[in-house]
């Protein structure tokens, strides 16, 4: 028989603690009621918070949900399945389970969790890399979200400067005019950009200020030492070349990248840059933009490389080009407020034939 007690007590030490008063974009968005949930994305964006400002709003005080992190060394020596089905048995209803890509085999138990129990799932990973590998075994039973990096908007909230609604993209090309003047009638933006551009794009920008960047050189490393050879066959001593890649990228100015001497640079095979950018990409470290293309074009390489932010670039590098910097703020931006809509081919953003 399992004691629950423990983990209440740390659930309640946990919520107690978490910030309430702002909220991540996402967290209105989400479709709570569904049965299983998967929230995911990069290391660091908001996502155990978001699932707790949940749980401490709607069952603080009730004992039918339960909250755990399978990081746990606990998990090491139980099942998670057998974990589930026992708080059930006890009257559990809503189980939270965070850093789900650290537990082996995720996919199977969840899979089996919800075809044999009533529970309603809401798990969180980071790991996109480990994640993709199982998530399509789950596409029938889970609903999934992607959480993105703060927006400048969410910055401005996030720091007490300023709060603004969200616009759409068509909001802004059709009346964009009128939408400056309300923010200028209120703040100056270009004097909390740049800051934003360097040290904002995640919320731990409030408790490690002044340890922001190591914090952010943290989730690269843990990226590509921890997360990349354990979910693919790459080998620890290929991540040199890959933190060679990263950086060539952060401190290049915006063409389009020819592979194959960025191949070369970086001492590899064209077609392993090529899977070691899709694996970048997963691990929400690049962007990468292509034109637009027909038949077999789509499946061509890409025609823009960029850094996934521009506080990674600064993280990197302190010399990172301006128009670099300018491009993959805009590719970030787009990309991330389509995140949520199901798409076979990504076409949100495309490069014109010719011209900026």
């Amino acid at each position: 028989m399992i004691d629950f007690t423990l983990f209440f007590q740390e659930q309640q030490r946990l919520i107690e603690s978490i910030p309430y008063r702002y909220r991540r974009y996402l967290y209105e968005q989400i479709e709570w009621n569904e049965r299983c949930l998967l929230i995911t994305r990069q290391r660091g964006v908001g996502k155990t918070t978001m699932i707790l400002q949940h749980l401490k709003e709607h069952y603080r005080d009730d004992t039918s949900a339960l909250y755990i992190s399978v990081d746990n060394p606990y998990f090491k020596n139980i099942s998670l399945y057998e974990f589930a089905m026992e708080f059930e048995k006890f009257g559990g209803e809503v189980l939270y389970i965070d850093e789900i890509h650290k537990y082996h085999e995720w996919a199977t138990h969840i899979k089996s969790l919800y075809d044999s129990s009533r529970l309603k799932l809401i798990i969180s990973g980071s790991s996109m890399i480990q994640i993709n590998k199982q998530q399509a075994d789950l596409s029938r039973r889970v609903v999934s979200y992607r959480l993105a990096n703060l927006s400048f908007r969410e910055y401005l909230l996030f720091k007490n400067i300023a709060v603004f609604e969200a616009c759409t993209f068509d909001e802004i090309l059709s009346d964009h005019v009128a939408i400056a003047s309300r923010i200028i009638g209120r703040i100056k933006p270009l004097a909390h950009f740049k800051t934003y551009l360097t040290e904002g794009c995640y919320p731990f920008m409030i408790e490690h200020e002044k340890s922001y960047t190591y914090h952010l050189i943290g989730i690269i490393n843990q990226i590509l030492e921890v997360d990349m050879p354990y979910a693919t066959h790459i080998r620890y001593a290929q991540i040199d070349k890959i933190k060679k890649l990263i950086y060539l990228l952060s401190t290049s100015v915006p063409v389009k990248p020819n592979i194959s001497k960025l191949a070369a640079s970086v001492d590899v095979s064209r077609p392993t840059l090529v899977e070691y950018l899709h694996y970048l990409e997963l691990g929400s470290l690049i962007n990468t933009v292509n034109q637009k293309a027909r038949g077999y074009g789509v499946l061509s390489k890409p025609d823009k490389l960029l850094m996934y932010n521009t506080n990674l670039m600064h993280a990197i590098s302190h010399n990172a080009d301006k128009g670099t910097r300018r491009e993959a703020f805009f590719v970030n931006q787009i990309k991330s407020a389509a995140y949520n809509i199901p798409r076979l081919i990504d076409e949100r953003i495309l490069l014109a034939p010719e011209g900026d």
